[in-house]
Formats: structure tokens, sequence, C-alpha cells
């Protein structure tokens, strides 16, 4: 009792103090007065104490805003010596209280905010913790460092895949532009002109540029593995990829590798993907890995696959990617996998047949002649093929129906290129019949 006696006397004698310096405008004074309030409350241990002074000096009137800031940074400077996790969630709900609303210490606001999510988290209460993150608008602190930015949003949209939510997800990940990586950290940084905003320095325990690449990266393959995207999510790991630490250390490479050409196999076939089966192709790495190198070129090389015998050679690989970065390609990757390669054998055929029978392309595809038909049929829909069945007759025309107007124009082309061709010819033979005349009169 004594010493909460003598407690109460000290805050009251600096609360005075406090009250003089703020009217004086003395910034540095004031400061220094509500600082050592919280700081006796701390050394009493005396956490409703503390809670109660940080609300009442903040609601001073006329209080100025340096000392609420400077009050604001010590009691955060406390919230990892509280005894209970109630203390502590207490203290952080009472410092969000004062910095509601007030841009000055915005940014304490969120740091407190991700750590109130944090413990929200480790309860299990991730909804909760995905909510109280949405509040902030990390983007428009202009104070607040780039690296801590990101990784801000970065925890944001980690939290809403947590909870499945793909939608909110994929509009924050927008906030971040995949060319903010690609700075370069090395340049040294300008010296801040009078009027500029001050930038702060993130904090230790924020990420380098680098690991909230493949932060982010590794974040937006889960995105797009919820809508099976293998396109996107092989871009992914090409980007990760390309980071160099991750290309200096083969033990890291080399999983990355095997994912970018699971997923490019994976892939519908269309520009970007024959682009990026090209680029990969060239890469001097894929030699250390044979298999995959095989399995690319059989894509690019336009002769039918046997699904069989592919099957069997890749079974074991397709197994072994459970144990490696990213973890299992699962049973709907092999369906797909297994289409991918009949769209592929589809396509080679009509490279080189202009018609066939049904018969025939079942024989090739080793499937039914109802399964063929499906295949072609979705083929012709997504407009990767342009085929017409005639199923009376049984035959299959990869031909393009041509108009009238264009079967006229090609006839027209033809015969110009006979009348150049006799035109050519007339004037070759006139030309040796006078140079033999010639030859004979001398």
């Amino acid at each position: 009792m004594e010493g909460k006696a003598n407690l109460e006397s000290s805050i009251e004698q600096l609360q005075n103090v406090e009250k003089q310096m703020r009217l004086a405008g003395d910034v540095a004074g004031t400061k220094k007065a509500v600082t050592d309030i919280l700081q006796l409350c701390f050394e009493a241990k005396d956490w409703k104490m503390l809670n109660d002074q940080i609300i009442l000096l903040s609601k001073k009137r006329g209080q100025l805003k340096q000392a609420v800031t400077a009050m604001v940074q010590q009691a955060m400077q406390y919230i990892d010596e509280t005894p209970d996790l109630d203390t502590r969630i207490e203290l952080i709900k009472t410092l969000n209280t004062v910095s509601a609303g007030k841009i000055y210490v915005e940014i304490e606001r969120a740091r407190l905010i991700k750590k109130l999510a944090k413990i929200k988290e480790e309860q299990g209460l991730i909804a909760e913790a995905a909510d109280l993150m949405q509040e902030v608008a990390v983007e428009t602190f202009g104070a607040m460092a780039k690296t801590e930015k990101i990784a801000f949003i970065l925890e944001q949209v980690r939290l809403c895949l947590d909870r499945q939510d793909y939608v909110r997800a994929q509009i924050l990940s927008r906030k971040i532009s995949p060319r903010v990586f690609d700075a370069d950290t090395s340049k040294e940084k300008k010296k801040p002109k009078e009027g500029d905003n001050v930038v702060e320095e993130a904090p230790a325990d924020i990420p380098s540029l680098l690991a909230l690449k493949r932060i982010y990266y590794e974040l937006m393959i889960r995105y797009y593995s919820h809508n099976n995207d293998y396109l996107e999510i092989c871009r992914c790991y090409k980007a990760i990829y390309e980071i160099p630490s991750v290309k200096e250390d083969p033990a890291q490479w080399i999983p990355v590798l095997r994912k970018i050409c699971w997923y490019l196999v994976l892939s519908p076939h269309d520009p970007m993907q024959s682009s990026l089966l090209n680029s990969t192709l060239e890469d001097k790495h894929l030699s250390e890995i044979p298999k995959f190198k095989v399995l690319l070129k059989q894509l690019v090389t336009m002769e039918v696959i046997q699904w069989t015998s592919l099957w069997n050679t890749y079974n074991e690989e397709f197994d072994t990617e459970k144990n490696l970065l990213g973890g299992s390609l699962g049973d709907k990757a092999a369906e797909d996998l297994k289409q991918r390669i009949i769209e592929h054998n589809i396509l080679v055929v009509s490279k080189y047949y202009s018609r066939i029978t049904v018969k025939r392309l079942a024989e090739l595809l080793c499937l039914s002649i109802q399964e063929t038909e499906k295949h072609l049929s979705d083929m012709v829909v997504s407009k990767a093929l342009v085929a017409k069945i005639d199923r009376p007759m049984g035959i299959i025309c990869f031909q393009v129906a041509k108009d009238s107007n264009d079967i006229l124009n090609s006839w027209s082309m033809n015969l110009e290129k006979l009348l150049d061709l006799v035109e050519k010819s007339c004037h070759q033979i006139h030309k040796e019949t006078m140079v033999h005349k010639a030859a004979l009169k001398v």
C-alpha cells in the first residue's frame, strides 16, 4: 500500500510538470515527463496503472503529437516484458486505441496490429487475425520502409490463404508489383531533401528484398494451386529459380528446376508455354537432370508419345516430388499429365495428316473411339485445333474449310504463277535461238 501511495504521488508530481511543459509548448520537456510516468509504472509492474496513464495522457487538452509518439514508442518496448498473455493483449489494445486515427503513429499502429494478429493466430483464431490485418492499408504509409510494407502485405495474403479466402488473397497480392523485387539494392540511398518524408528503417526481423521475393512467389504458388493454373505456377517457380542465392546452390535449384519441368509438361499448349519450354531446354543446368531434359525434348519433337512407356519411366520421379519443395503433385496432376500427352499426340497427327479415320487415330493414341472423339472435341472447342468429324464415314478432316473467295484467290494466284513460268520459258527459248543463229553466221 505504501509503495502504491508513493507511485501515485510520484506520478502526480510528474503530471504537474507535464502540464506546465505542455502549456508552455516545450516539446522536449513534455516528452520527458510522459516517458518518465510510463517508466515509473513499468518499474512498479503496475500494468493497470500503465494502461490508465497512457489513455489519460493522450487525452490531455492540446497534447503534443511528439509526446504521444514518444509515449506509444516507449510503451511498445514493454509489450515483451508483460507477465502473461492477457496483460500483453490489454496493453496492445490500449496502444491501438490511443494510436487509432493518428497519422503520426500509423507505423506503430501497424506493428501493434501485426503483434495482436500473431497472438490470435497462435490461439487458432485465423479468421480474426486475418480481419485485424486487413484493417491496415500499409501501401499508403509514406514513412514506412519498402521491405516492411511488402512483408506486411505478404502476411495479409498468407492469412487469407490460410482461411481459404482466395478472392481477397488475390486482391491483396496485386498491391505488390513483381518489378519491385528487381530493384537494385546495392545503389546508395539518396539523402532526403528538406521537406521530403523521412522513411524509417525497417526493423531487424524484416527479411531482405530477395527473401521477400521468394516468400511472395511461394504464396502465389499456393494461390494458383487452388485453381490448378499450371502455367502460372511454372512462372512462379521460374522466378524463384532466378534468385541468385537459389541459382548458386544445387541443393536448392535442382528441386525448383524439376518443378518447372513438371508444370511445363502439365500446362496446356499455347504460345507462352511453348516459349517457356524452349527457354528451359536451353538452360545448361538441365543436363544435371537428364531424365527431365529427355521429357521436355519429347514434347518439342513432333512425334507421337506412348503414354504407357512414358508413365513407367517417370512414375518414380512423380512420386519423389512428395519429399521435395512444393510437395506432392497429386492425383489430379497425374490425370492432367495424361491429358497433355494425348493433346500433344493429336497435334502431331494433325501436322502429318489432312484426313484420317477415327479408328486409326484411336490406335495411334491407344484410346477407345469414344475417348478419342471426346478429346478431339475438347480441343476443337478450346480452339487449340481445327478439325471436323464425319461420323457416318468415320473420317476426321484436319483441313480448314475454305470459302469460295479463298478458293478463287488461290486459283488466280496459281494462274499468275503459271503465266510467269510460261513467259520465262519463252524468253529462255528465244535467247537460246538467237545465240545459235549468231554462232551459225560466224
